[in-house]
């Protein structure tokens, strides 16, 4: 069995592979100060309720975007699975060409999403739009060359500098609004939220299809947390929400 792990800025992202097939999915609010012991009881105790046995695992595959966390995640392996886990950096072998003026910048949750856009999308030019604590935009082309992309602040982290950083305007439910026009100060807040995002992947589809793609349109995939919220203005030609589990195990493959 493989255990795939995406640790994220605000979550830690897990799947359970039995061969091919994603058989767990679960969440964890990720934090700087975890040990390796809180990590690997609540790892062991997800997987024993979802009626997996946590001595099956024999291999785990690791994207982590949080250096302090690395040393604690690979500890909670060696010590809860008797494995040593496979982290995902430069020199592992992912079967994609980084055209990065220095590859090694390249985040390795971007690396996971390309990787399993790749996989389940094969032969097509793509657009990878990751809606996470920062909002990723993605171009990869036919020959499984990652030519670049954006990077900019997600949709939680815009509310969250609103309310934090002015003296009146208060945290919001995130959720899609059907008008632009709020009428009131929450209404406002939500509609410019969720309105400015499908205004800007709109935008990076067409000027990216211009730039990269000589107007070919490439597929357009949305994945992250906030994915599905703008799956009604039809801005994704797909939404894979597992797609970074699906690239570790893909990974995974390429370096056993």
């Amino acid at each position: 069995m493989l255990l795939c792990l995406d640790i994220g800025n605000s979550q830690i992202f897990g799947g359970l592979f039995i061969k091919e097939d994603l058989k767990i999915q679960f969440r964890k609010t990720s934090q700087i100060q975890s040990s390796s012991d809180e990590l690997g009881v609540f790892f062991r105790s997800v997987l024993r309720e979802n009626q997996v046995e946590p001595d099956e695992i024999d291999e785990v595959v690791v994207c982590c975007v949080v250096p302090e966390l690395l040393y604690s995640v690979r500890a909670c392996c060696q010590k809860y699975f008797d494995v040593d886990p496979l982290i995902l950096r430069p020199g592992v072998k992912t079967g994609l060409k980084i055209l990065y003026k220095d590859p090694k910048e390249v985040g390795a949750d971007r690396i996971a999403d390309a990787v399993g856009a790749i996989s389940k999308f094969p032969g097509t030019n793509l657009i990878l739009a990751d809606f996470g604590t920062a909002t990723t935009i993605c171009a990869i082309n036919k020959k499984k060359e990652f030519i670049g992309g954006s990077i900019l602040p997600g949709v939680r982290l815009a509310m969250e500098a609103l309310e934090s950083r002015t003296a009146q305007l208060p945290s919001v439910e995130i959720k899609a609004i059907k008008n632009v026009i709020g009428k009131s100060t929450v209404e406002s807040i939500q509609s410019g939220l969720y309105w400015s995002n499908v205004g800007m992947i709109k935008e990076f589809v067409k000027r990216i299809t211009k730039e990269q793609f000589s107007n070919e349109r490439p597929l357009v995939i949305g994945t992250g947390g906030f994915a599905n919220l703008f799956s009604r203005e039809r801005i994704f030609d797909e939404v894979v929400s597992d797609l970074i589990l699906i690239g570790l195990k893909e990974i995974n493959s390429y370096n056993k």
